[in-house]
């Protein structure tokens, strides 16, 4: 679902090692390329990684943590849904028992369920930093809403919601700060863009930015659960994105400018360089399925 690979990530299990899980997705993706042009040794966590890393496979762990200095902890498809809390204690307490010196853990901001997994890394005996965002702009553009996009609707039931949409690079450079520099452990950033954004809006950058007529045409959560099980994902996107577009996070936060010290990413600036890419100048009825991905 992913199409961004981290080029020449390795796995080599120097002191030094970075366990990056999700290693193909949105950040992951970025964190590891980005890691691996500083020179530091990068393991892959993803089911074809080697050593495999699953996280419904306990049995994976362990290899995979072996001789592992810190981590960059990603949960498919959210750490909001029901149970995973449980799962990222798990792994936070083996991850410190083969240990791993910190975790830096991207977790979902206003998710109460996303709470007790970052409590669960805080109280691992390990270093951590906790890095919490909602909307990535890259949802439009590597998966999740990108198939809308090229057939022109995006629809959600987002009504006339607004959000701090945040850019994948920005999440990336801050958690590969809170990896690389002194200074962030114990911090939780809080990350957004610089603009609260509707749909309505994300649909006319796109358009602008492409050259292609794009809408927002918003849905409610009964017709939305009808378009999920077409595309065969669990009806707990529709609680999740119920719960997350109800307001809590129409607001702008510093987690950039604390963790950098410069201002993050507009999403007019990245439609420009996703338009430049053509990326959205796919034809009609090429469109890849809705992979919803948070990586």
């Amino acid at each position: 679902m992913e199409n961004h690979q981290p080029v020449a990530a390795t796995n080599l299990t120097d002191n030094g090692t970075v366990l990056v899980i999700g290693g193909t997705g949105k950040t992951g993706s970025r964190v590891a390329e980005r890691l691996v042009s500083r020179g530091i040794p990068v393991r892959l966590g993803s089911r074809r990684g080697h050593p495999a890393f699953d996280w419904h496979d306990v049995s994976t762990w362990g290899a995979a943590l072996d001789r592992v200095d810190k981590a960059y902890v990603t949960y498919y498809p959210d750490l909001a849904f029901p149970g995973v809390s449980d799962v990222i204690a798990a792994f936070a307490k083996e991850a410190a028992n083969h240990g791993v010196r910190k975790l830096v853990l991207l977790s979902g901001r206003g998710e109460e369920g996303a709470l007790a997994s970052e409590e669960s890394v805080k109280v691992s005996g390990t270093d951590w930093t906790i890095v919490r965002c909602n909307w990535f702009n890259q949802n439009f553009s590597e998966s999740f809403f990108l198939g809308p996009v090229l057939d022109g609707v995006i629809s959600i039931p987002a009504g006339n919601a607004v959000e701090p949409f945040v850019d994948a690079d920005d999440i990336a450079d801050v958690a590969v700060a809170a990896l690389t520099e002194p200074g962030h452990d114990g911090r939780v950033y809080e990350l957004s863009g610089p603009r609260l954004l509707g749909f309505h809006d994300i649909a006319r950058e796109i358009s602008a930015a492409s050259g292609r007529d794009v809408v927002y045409h918003p849905v409610t959560a009964e017709e939305y659960e009808v378009i999920l099980a077409k595309e065969g994902l669990p009806r707990d996107f529709v609680d999740l994105f119920t719960l997350i577009l109800d307001g809590r996070n129409a607001s702008l936060t510093d987690g950039v400018q604390q963790a950098l010290g410069r201002e993050p990413k507009d999403f007019r600036e990245f439609a420009r360089e996703a338009a430049a890419t053509g990326i959205w100048q796919a034809h009609a009825g090429t469109s890849p399925s809705m992979g919803l991905s948070a990586n």
